[in-house]
């Protein structure tokens, strides 16, 4: 795991696209750390980062890295409140404060098993970095991908010859994307699942990967208030006994660790 430098540095926006409903945010940071898939950073914009009359501080945003190449971070952002919508607001030139890569980023399959990616909504982030980094190893990967509307499956872009599922029916399959999975798993279960995006949809596939005794990493998304462990704000339930926190002992978390993916533990969809 990559080892970020101590302290946030204020780095420069280079460019931002819309994706339908979301936005993807690059960043000149030459001089960081590589991060490995699945890691993430916590970013606030430099400049009016606050709400309410006396503009009282937001606390800066968790973000899984989407893309990194040539000294550039992605980041695939929703405006979902004050925090994001402000993230969203920034545009080429302007500055963000970012600390990290941090958190421990997906493992590489197991020789002779296949790579199933499965994500939802603004979770689909750190599968792309993941499929890159496949992809650079000569390993291709099957990918699933579920989205509310089709506003929002303008995002699967982001990715590579991606299977998509919605809920209503405007993008491929008219169901959830855990359906895709189960398909995919009953042709052959000798897989690896990496998955990130809204808790049901991570405790489907963690269910799923379970019965089939397929193992799965599982990219989980909390509030968080500091990053790196000291605020135990994002604690997840262990198996039998204890807790896990996200920042620290994940996002990424392989399955079995986890007695249940608890709601407030999934990217929002």
């Amino acid at each position: 795991m990559s080892e970020a430098p101590f302290g946030r540095r204020a780095l420069r926006v280079t460019g931002v696209r819309e994706l339908g409903a979301y936005r993807v945010l690059s960043v000149a940071d030459p001089d960081g750390p590589t991060p490995t898939p699945g890691q993430f950073a916590m970013i606030a914009a430099v400049e009016r980062w606050g709400g309410g009359e006396d503009e009282r501080p937001f606390l800066a945003r968790a973000f899984s890295i989407a893309r990194h190449r040539e000294g550039e971070c992605d980041f695939l952002l929703e405006d979902v409140g004050p925090g994001s919508r402000r993230l969203c607001e920034l545009a080429a030139g302007e500055r963000l404060w970012l600390l990290g890569p941090l958190g421990l980023g997906f493992g590489a399959p197991e020789r002779g098993r296949r790579a199933i990616l499965v994500g939802g909504g603004v979770g689909i982030a750190p599968l792309a970095i993941l499929q890159d980094s496949l992809a650079a190893a000569g390993q291709p990967a099957t990918v699933l991908l579920g989205f509310r509307d089709a506003a929002r499956a303008a995002g699967a872009q982001l990715l590579s010859a991606p299977v998509i599922a919605t809920d209503d029916g405007s993008v491929g399959h008219h169901g959830l994307v855990t359906e895709l999975l189960a398909a995919e798993l009953a042709v052959d279960a000798h897989a690896v699942v990496y998955a990130c995006g809204p808790a049901p949809m991570l405790e489907g596939v963690r269910s799923l990967c379970a019965e089939r005794a397929t193992p799965a990493q599982l990219a989980l998304e909390a509030a968080m208030a500091c990053g790196f462990g000291a605020c135990f704000g994002c604690v997840v339930p262990r198996r039998g006994g204890g807790y896990l926190r996200v920042c620290l002992d994940g996002p990424v978390i392989d399955a079995e660790l986890i007695e249940r993916v608890d709601e407030h533990a999934g990217a929002p969809a």
